[in-house]
């Protein structure tokens, strides 16, 4: 039992060491489209959302790889970074939203804000339209019988995504700045002051090691996961996607909340529906690579709630012409609630 115990403990200072190492990450990328002279916009959209994605694709890739490598347990292995892949838009497309809903709640409540989200319909309608065609392929790549075809289909993703940044930079250069936040001190230089010549080595420097802090600590939270779902006989594709996002969505939604108080709502949902297309891009095409990507009953019941939770957002904002209702938000807690209590009975009755 002691080594449960340890388990629960290791797992828990992974996932918070994790989010911090992102935070680090995303400085430094923060930095760097500082360096390169992007618009705020694009830095916002593509080169952040990428930051705080990250270590939900870390983990995934560390899981698979890291059975490939140890030879054990690659079953195991590819049943975690599935569960951490899909788990990823799931809990962004539920509870991330139901968080919005309810800072909205609150701040309106204290009077800081309307409980309307006026909202850009262009971007969201864009974010929204690439995420459900890409993870509508992604989904369906899982019942084609002939194996030769997914690897195409992966690349297939990519190039969809590669598409998605290009327009949303282009877009991110029309549109009007706004008022330009004051950048963070790079966390690595905060103390030390270096000549000009030197500012992008350290920011390269932050960002080496915050990534391979991620892959360390992604690795102690694959192997830890592995134990206590062999301890429990539980299905480790059901413990990765409830307990991974978790912790490794953090900065989404904690920066949307922030948003949500100063009433950027086009901002606030634009980060978590930014992060839901990379997630329906990136990481299923290395679940599509590396695996035989065929999804069990649990990861196809999860699939449908993301959609039913989605298309409810969406319907409130074309119904309300531009507008969200708080309301269409936490309808995702409620789906959430409803996966949880289905994978609490699938435990039970295991």
């Amino acid at each position: 039992m002691g080594i449960i115990i340890e388990s629960f403990i290791s797992i828990i200072f992974a996932l918070f060491f994790i989010v911090f190492a992102c935070i680090v990450f995303t400085n430094a990328v923060e930095h760097l489209g500082e360096e390169l002279n992007l618009s705020e916009g694009a830095v916002g959209s593509v080169l952040a959302a990428v930051g705080t994605a990250l270590p939900e694709t870390i983990v995934p890739l560390v899981a698979i790889i890291g059975g490939y490598i140890a030879g054990t347990n690659i079953e195991q292995s590819k049943e975690i970074g599935i569960g951490a892949i899909l788990g990823a838009p799931f809990l962004l497309g539920t509870l991330a939203f139901c968080i919005i809903g309810i800072s909205v709640l609150l701040f309106t409540r204290s009077g800081r804000r309307k409980s309307d989200m006026p909202v850009n319909s262009v971007i969201m309608f864009r974010d929204l339209h690439y995420f459900a065609i890409a993870y509508t392929v992604s989904i369906l790549t899982s019942f084609i019988p002939y194996q030769p075809i997914k690897p195409f289909i992966a690349i297939g993703l990519l190039v969809l995504y590669g598409g998605y940044v290009v327009l949303t930079i282009r877009t991110a250069s029309k549109e009007p700045e706004g008022s330009h936040e004051e950048l963070a001190a790079l966390y690595l230089t905060k103390y030390i002051k270096l000549p000009q010549k030197l500012v992008l080595s350290s920011i390269l420097i932050q960002l080496l090691l915050a990534l391979l802090g991620i892959i360390f600590l992604a690795h102690i939270f694959v192997e830890d996961l592995k134990v206590i779902s062999e301890f429990f006989h539980i299905n480790p594709l059901i413990l990765s996607l409830i307990i991974t996002p978790i912790a490794t969505e953090l900065p989404e939604k904690f920066n949307s909340v922030i948003w949500i108080k100063a009433k950027k709502d086009t901002l606030a949902m634009g980060n978590v529906t930014g992060a839901m297309v990379f997630q329906s891009c990136i990481p299923t095409a290395v679940g599509i690579f590396l695996t035989p990507w065929v999804l069990a009953t649990e990861a196809l019941v999860n699939v449908v709630i993301v959609y039913l939770s989605v298309i409810t957002v969406y319907i409130s904002i074309l119904r309300n012409k531009g507008i969200i209702k708080p309301q269409a938000l936490l309808a995702g807690g409620v789906f959430y609630l409803i996966y949880v209590i289905y994978v609490a009975f699938e435990i039970f009755k295991g």
